[in-house]
């Protein structure tokens, strides 16, 4: 939490709209940041920047397609501009397009990876310099248990987020004596919509792969990214912080 003295810190969270980028962006409000919610459609930000503030935490939003790549830098810009600083930057913005690779098109794979992998790098690019002006920043991408063990008819997907854990390792290097760390969250199997349309015999099959069996929830992620994103973390970078119950054991 932020003292009376201190400006209180900023987080920019991709995809905050619903599900895991909903609950983080609850989480770091009540922790104290002021959190700028992004994702493409401004009703639903509007909504939860007025849950937010209504719990007596601080929001703002911003409506846009992280596709976009120039509209995502302009976007980190203006926050710099308006607020000042940039502190957190969560990349959890994702899409899935799953096919088996042999099916797959290349406007499949083209769409996920320029969601979920260039907008991280984007952001990253755009954020950076504001973090290192003021010694300090947490980025934390949002990554998958498919990018670290793969997963059938997600070429995209897995790549994607495996590319997100290469990205972080990097970032993490170049970045880390600048006191910006850069870590990946990856969930597994998590309650949000896009697990929801599961048929539940195979609800049922992935409940008997995890440990605690269950699956997980948002809350789960949001608490792993508390963590990274807090002051406590400055030693931790370059990692992949594995929520999914014990399923891969990784």
């Amino acid at each position: 939490m932020s003292t009376p003295n201190e400006p209180r810190r900023v987080a920019f969270v991709t995809g905050a709209s619903r599900g895991i980028g909903k609950a983080i962006s609850l989480r770091l409000a009540r922790q104290g940041r002021h959190v700028v919610l992004v994702s493409r459609s401004a009703a639903p930000l509007s909504d939860l920047a007025e849950q937010i503030r209504a719990q007596g935490g601080s929001a703002s939003y911003k409506a846009v397609d992280v596709s976009d790549a120039a509209a995502l830098a302009r976007s980190i810009d203006e926050v710099v501009s308006e607020l000042g600083r940039l502190d957190v930057l969560v990349n959890n913005a994702g899409i899935t397009r799953d096919n088996l690779v042999l099916r797959m098109s290349d406007a499949e794979w083209d769409e996920v990876i320029n969601v979920n992998l260039r907008s991280a790098f984007v952001a990253i690019r755009a954020a950076a310099r504001p973090m290192m002006k003021n010694r300090f920043g947490r980025i934390v991408n949002i990554a998958s248990t498919s990018g670290v063990v793969g997963n059938a008819g997600q070429a995209n997907y897995a790549a994607a987020k495996s590319g997100l854990i290469g990205l972080s390792k990097t970032i993490a290097r170049e970045l880390g004596s600048k006191g910006v760390t850069c870590n990946v969250v990856a969930p597994g199997y998590v309650e949000t919509d896009m697990t929801q349309n599961l048929p539940d015999d195979i609800k049922a099959r992935i409940g008997d792969m995890i440990a605690v069996k269950r699956l997980g929830t948002p809350d789960d992620i949001a608490a792993a990214v508390a963590y990274v994103q807090s002051d406590d973390a400055g030693y931790l970078t370059g990692q992949t912080i594995v929520v999914d119950g014990g399923m891969t054991m990784c």
